[in-house]
């Protein structure tokens, strides 16, 4: 019952607003957090091939002798993702330096520039490092996609 000079809501209708707005709010927040784990998907499969892509093309300019002396032991394979973003010396008088990587990504999912690797000698589901040469990355985090594999088989 409302005087003739008063505006406003009832708690009744209060209470029904909110009820209203929470329910709106529950079934936006699943769907959110689907957006967010498909856009962290999306950048670990983009940064794991970005990787990949520089230590195949590594591999490809050390079977080609492009970049001189190779230690032994690493298979033309990298010692270390450091060594892609720094750089190898190309041998010659003019000291140039090829790199195959700006950056070392963040990992979408453990938010640090620490991947898991693997040597050519490790065995392929291995989580440990040889540590002769950097043959594959893989995400360190122990969380699972939506079908229930882990984001460290990617």
């Amino acid at each position: 019952m409302r005087s003739k000079g008063q505006r406003g809501l009832t708690l009744v209708e209060l209470v029904v607003a909110f009820t209203i707005m929470l329910i709106l709010s529950s079934m936006a927040v699943p769907l959110a957090r689907s957006k967010v784990r498909v856009q962290r998907e999306r950048e670990l499969r983009y940064d794991l091939d970005d990787m990949r892509h520089a230590i195949d093309k590594y591999k490809d300019m050390c079977d080609a002798a492009y970049l001189g002396q190779v230690k032994v032991g690493t298979d033309c394979f990298p010692e270390s993702l450091e060594i892609l973003v720094e750089g190898v010396k190309l041998p010659g008088p003019d000291g140039k330096k090829l790199k195959f990587l700006r950056r070392i990504p963040l990992d979408p999912f453990t938010h640090t520039t620490e991947w898991g690797l693997r040597s050519d000698q490790d065995d392929p589901t291995s989580q440990s490092f040889g540590g002769q040469n950097v043959f594959d990355v893989y995400s360190k985090t122990t969380q699972k996609d939506g079908s229930g594999r882990a984001y460290s088989d990617y």
